[in-house]
């Protein structure tokens, strides 16, 4: 693996821990229509866009109810809960120490611009990335975990995909990167329980599990150090 000509990074779970508050909204807005998501269920949601989640959760509830009518519901729980969600420890330093390196980087994230605004507000850092790929832009044909948001991140930066490393967290995430051809580094808790929720298509050769986004950065600097 050589060094990469660019880093695209997720968003929520990555970069922000929002994760766990996005779950809340979820479970919250399915109760106000008297419905309970699992913890598998909730594991399904993670990396992708908020239109697909709404739709996917509707499903599952018992009752009939829209996406329009659910995500009504969700939108100020969300909104509340995640303006005030910390940075992940490690993720300041790693978009600062790829800025010092002048490595060219987007944010490829689900959510929409509206969402994305209120979510970074607090993170100044955040702006080091001058490139995005939201859920909403519109030259997205899919989400996560289509292969299109990656593909679209590197068209953009006019680099082929296998030129690019890519730090992600979610299993739909990282299929998605992956699809597209990159290099991935995926975020987990514990190695041990990536096993248990990591499905058998997700065994890549170019994904690489990590514990903490510090060792992230330990292999990049070791890359940029032994090309150079």
């Amino acid at each position: 693996m050589s060094a990469p000509k660019a880093c695209l990074f997720d968003l929520d779970g990555l970069l922000l821990d929002t994760e766990p508050l996005q779950a809340e909204a979820w479970k919250a807005a399915a109760a106000c229509f008297n419905g309970s998501l699992s913890t598998q269920q909730l594991q399904q949601l993670k990396g992708r866009r908020r239109d697909d989640n709404a739709n996917l959760v509707c499903s599952w509830l018992q009752q009939s109810v829209s996406a329009e009518q659910l995500l009504k519901a969700r939108e100020p729980i969300a909104k509340r809960l995640v303006a005030e969600a910390p940075a992940v420890p490690g993720a300041e330093q790693l978009i600062r120490f790829c800025s010092s390196q002048h490595l060219p980087m987007v944010l490829v994230t689900s959510s929409k611009e509206a969402s994305l605004l209120y979510k970074i507000s607090g993170h100044p850092w955040l702006d080091l990335i001058q490139s995005r790929v939201l859920g909403d832009d519109m030259d997205l044909r899919a989400g996560k975990p289509a292969p299109d948001p990656y593909l679209l991140a590197t068209q953009r930066l006019g680099l082929s995909p296998s030129d690019c490393w890519v730090f992600e967290d979610s299993p739909a995430g990282c299929q998605s990167a992956l699809a597209a051809g990159c290099w991935v580094w995926q975020l987990v808790e514990t190695l041990s329980e990536s096993a248990v929720i990591q499905p058998p298509a997700m065994q890549h050769p170019r994904l690489t599990l990590i514990t903490s986004l510090g060792q992230g950065e330990e292999q990049l600097r070791h890359s940029l150090s032994t090309d150079g």
